[in-house]
C-alpha cells in the first residue's frame, strides 16, 4: 500500500491558506511506519553517517528511528529555549512566518558526517537553517532526508549542493 494513503490533508492549519500534511495516521499504523522507515534507510546504503539530526518536532519521530536503525547518535534541533545547554541558533522564513532553531554547541564534532531528517521539505527555509547550523559546527552533511517533499514549493533550491531524499513527493 502506498505511503500517501497514510498522510491526511488538513485544510487551513496552522492558519488559513495552508494545506497541512498530517502524518499521524502513518505513525499509528505499525506496518506503514516500518515500510516508511525502510524506505528512508534504504536511501542511505553505503553512506557513512555518524549522527542523525531530527528537526522539531515531527522530524524527531523518524529521525530517532533512523538513528536507532543505523546505530548512531541522535541530535535534536529545537525551537528556542528548549535545549538546556549552550546553543547556537539560526532564524529562517517559512510559508507562514519566521522561526528560529537551536542546536547544542557540543552536538557535532568537526568532520562528523550528518544526516538531517525532517518530516517535510516545503519552501526549504527550515532545512537551510539546519544545514547552516551543521556547517557552523564543522559537520559534513551526507544527506537531507525527508518523509515528504512538496516539490511545487521548490524547497530544493534553498539547499542545493546537498543530496536530498524524500520518501513521498507531492
Amino acid at each position: 500500500m502506498p505511503l500517501e494513503k497514510y498522510i491526511r490533508d488538513i485544510q487551513g492549519f496552522p492558519k488559513e491558506g495552508i494545506l497541512f500534511k498530517d502524518i499521524t495516521p502513518l505513525l499509528i499504523d505499525p506496518e506503514a511506519r516500518k515500510k516508511c522507515l525502510n524506505i528512508l534507510v534504504s536511501s542511505l546504503a553505503d553512506k557513512k553517517i555518524d549522527k542523525v539530526i531530527g528537526v522539531e518536532s515531527r522530524g524527531f519521530f523518524f529521525g530517532m528511528l533512523i538513528a536507532q536503525e543505523l546505530n548512531v547518535g541522535f541530535i535534536p534541533v529545537r525551537k528556542p529555549n528548549k535545549l538546556p545547554y549552550e546553543t547556537i541558533s539560526a532564524t529562517y522564513d517559512l510559508e507562514y512566518g519566521t522561526d528560529t532553531l537551536e542546536i547544542h554547541t557540543d552536538a557535532i564534532q568537526k568532520g562528523d558526517r550528518i544526516l538531517i531528517h525532517d518530516d517535510v521539505l516545503a519552501t526549504g527555509g527550515t532545512a537551510k537553517a539546519v544545514c547552516e547550523l551543521v556547517e557552523r559546527l564543522g559537520g559534513e552533511i551526507v544527506q537531507c532526508n525527508f518523509l515528504m517533499e512538496l516539490a511545487f514549493l521548490n524547497g530544493r533550491a534553498k539547499i542545493k549542493g546537498n543530496e536530498i531524499f524524500a520518501a513521498i513527493t507531492y
